[in-house]
């Protein structure tokens, strides 16, 4: 069984209720994160990688999936943050830096996977 899958739903899962209890306060800025940080946390789960090796071909139904929920989360990230601090002031919110983050993790960990599979 692909334990990769679950294991990243459980990271994503962890962010996004973290976030939502002490950072953001909405469900859907907080899903968003979620979404992000699950698709990060599957390429390394999944492909044996880690940050520190040297970046996408998915050919695998498991590996689709990773892929769209991350890019779910890339998607509507920018939409839930201008909902929630477009009346705001024009400080950077540390819910947006976690959100950048998750962003580049999800790309270097999808890049680091699909070299990982072109070595095969």
């Amino acid at each position: 069984m692909n334990r990769a899958l679950p294991l990243a739903g459980l990271v994503g899962s962890a962010v996004g209720l973290a976030s939502y209890q002490w950072l953001v306060g909405d469900w859907y800025t907080a899903v968003s994160l979620a979404a992000i940080y699950a698709g990060a946390a599957y390429f390394p789960l999944a492909f044996d990688i880690s940050p520190s090796t040297e970046a996408f071909r998915f050919d695998g139904r498991a590996d689709r999936v990773g892929y769209a929920v991350g890019l779910f989360g890339i998607s509507t990230a920018p939409i839930a943050f201008g909902l929630q601090y477009a009346p705001g002031g024009d400080t950077v919110p540390l819910s947006f830096v976690v959100w950048a983050l998750g962003l580049v993790a999800f790309f270097e960990f999808a890049a680091l996977a699909r070299e990982s599979l072109q070595r095969r």
